[in-house]
């Protein structure tokens, strides 16, 4: 006890006293600022300090960077060129300050340049990114901003694939993905809200909405759940979800997920946030409620009639991803009176010989199927796809043929399985793998009624779920008719001129006839 208290102590120690280097002002002589910043920084490898002169009194000064955060172009051209070049030929003020403020002025041809006076701005600057610029005897510096280095093109999105709609996803850069949301949304209306995330990493994540279109209570509930974010990195806005959404014992996912820019946009336009992090192509969309996860964009880029087959279609694929195994282990093991006369003697059939019970059979295809898809996701994508067909089929027919499971079940999973594979989000379809355990559980102990107990349990929890205030099973409960236009029935797009009357929006009306949020 009395080591682990020191050990604490001294880490606590240890960061309060990096907190008050950082926080320091900077000292007017350039080599010392240069030699604090390499103590903090430890001297790395990429820390590239140059240090040069300027006009004709030969006045020290320096640029410092992080090599592969930013763009040498740019630092040559707009930074080093202009001070080396353009200095020697006008006549510098005399007082340091006076240069200082020339330099500002008139040699720096960056767009976004800032003055600092701390040690916290330095570090802050490089680490992110950014160039400073140093002037002997003077106390300030300029963090100009010279992003840059290797970086992912726009591509297709590879998690959301659509056969007709925009093919630009996200990518891994913030502001690649603001200018897309911009391109997408030129209104004057549209809002970004910066925030640093990680004690330590200091990720830049920007909250996005509609102004004059959202309820200011949620802007307000999402800043007040960011602002209690503690943690020394997010790399993924998966840690964001986490953090901030309502429940976290809930298998239901209380937020969106989307690497589409128009369905981003879409959720805008609707009256949600959007909640961009850099370094993920990942943006979260809240809030969410159930009938959101089974749309997709595509709904809204064919006819109505096309769009509301497919919608109804997720529905359907979705109750067999759950219920399917159940329901033939409570008919078979259970309440086999139930079932045809003809279907009954024909499973029994097919099960003969087979050395387990329908429940022990199920169980055993099932983790099966879930192994190989497991299996199919992490595996390098061609030989996955391999495991994925291969895997599944070979293995089908040689428990068949060594009587381990019967052909109905081989049947059954390849249902649940093809039914799973049709939902249009990843996050549900983890949900639904888990309540289907707990539904071939009860159905193996109380057939139908086990099934029916378990529904209505999962129903009384998405009754009661909130996402950011929002009733999670709106507009089915509270009843909203209105929004059922743009439910399991996707209405022409003529009708659908009205924001969700559950998101409360300050504009309900909709001028945007285009794509709804999915």
């Amino acid at each position: 006890m009395i080591r682990r208290y020191m050990k604490k102590k001294h880490q606590e120690e240890k960061q309060e006293k990096c907190g008050q280097n950082i926080s320091v002002k900077l000292e007017s002589k350039l080599d010392d600022n240069i030699q604090q910043l390499k103590k903090l920084l430890d001297e790395p490898n990429d820390l590239v300090i140059r240090q040069f002169t300027i006009g004709a009194a030969n006045i020290n000064s320096a640029i410092i960077y992080i090599d592969g955060l930013i763009d040498r172009q740019l630092v040559q051209d707009s930074i080093l060129g202009n001070l080396q070049v353009k200095s020697v030929s006008m006549e510098l003020p005399k007082e340091s300050t006076a240069i200082f403020n020339e330099i500002y002025q008139t040699f720096i041809s960056i767009t976004s340049i800032e003055k600092g006076n701390s040690l916290a701005d330095v570090l802050n600057g490089i680490l992110s990114g950014k160039t400073v610029f140093f002037l002997d005897n003077e106390d300030s510096v300029l963090v100009m901003d010279t992003k840059g280095g290797e970086s992912r093109s726009i591509e297709p999105s590879t998690a959301e694939t659509v056969v007709r709609g925009p093919k630009a996803a996200f990518v891994e850069s913030l502001g690649t993905n603001l200018s897309l949301l911009r391109r997408s949304l030129q209104t004057p209306d549209l809002r970004f809200k910066s925030y640093q995330i990680g004690k330590r990493s200091k990720k830049g994540l920007v909250v996005a909405y509609v102004d004059g279109v959202i309820n200011s209570t949620i802007v307000k509930e999402v800043n007040r759940r960011l602002e209690s974010i503690d943690i020394d990195n997010a790399p993924e806005s998966g840690f964001i979800e986490q953090w901030i959404e309502d429940s976290f014992l809930s298998p239901f996912p209380q937020m969106n997920n989307t690497e589409r820019p128009d369905r981003a946009v879409s959720a805008l336009l609707q009256g949600k946030v959007v909640i961009l992090l850099d370094g993920t192509p990942f943006v979260l969309i809240a809030p969410v409620v159930l009938g959101d996860i089974l749309k997709s964009p595509e709904d809204y880029y064919e006819r109505w009639l096309i769009g509301s087959l497919l919608r109804m279609l997720r529905y359907l694929g979705a109750f067999i991803a759950l219920l399917l195994p159940g329901l033939y282990i409570a008919l078979v093991t259970i309440h086999p009176g139930l079932l045809p006369s003809d279907l009954a003697l024909s499973i029994a059939a097919s099960r003969e010989g087979v050395p387990f019970p329908p429940v022990v059979e199920a169980f055993l295809m099932v983790i099966t199927m879930e192994l190989l898809q497991e299996a199919g996701i992490r595996l390098p994508t061609p030989v996955g796809q391999t495991i994925g067909i291969v895997g599944g089929l070979v293995i089908g027919d040689a428990a068949v043929s060594a009587g381990i499971v019967s052909p109905i079940m081989v049947i059954i999973i390849g249902l649940t399985a093809i039914a799973a594979f049709a939902n249009p989000s990843f996050t549900i379809g983890i949900t639904f793998r888990i309540l289907r355990f707990g539904f071939m559980i009860a159905a193996s102990v109380l057939g139908l009624y086990g099934i029916i107990l378990v529904y209505i349990m999962i129903n009384i929890h998405v009754v009661n779920l909130k996402s950011f205030g929002i009733p999670y099973s709106t507009p089915f409960a509270p009843t909203m008719v209105s929004d059922w236009k743009d439910l399991v029935i996707r209405a022409p797009m003529t009708m659908l001129t009205k924001r969700p009357k559950f998101l409360a929006t300050e504009d309900s009306k909709s001028a945007n006839k285009g794509v709804k949020d999915s």
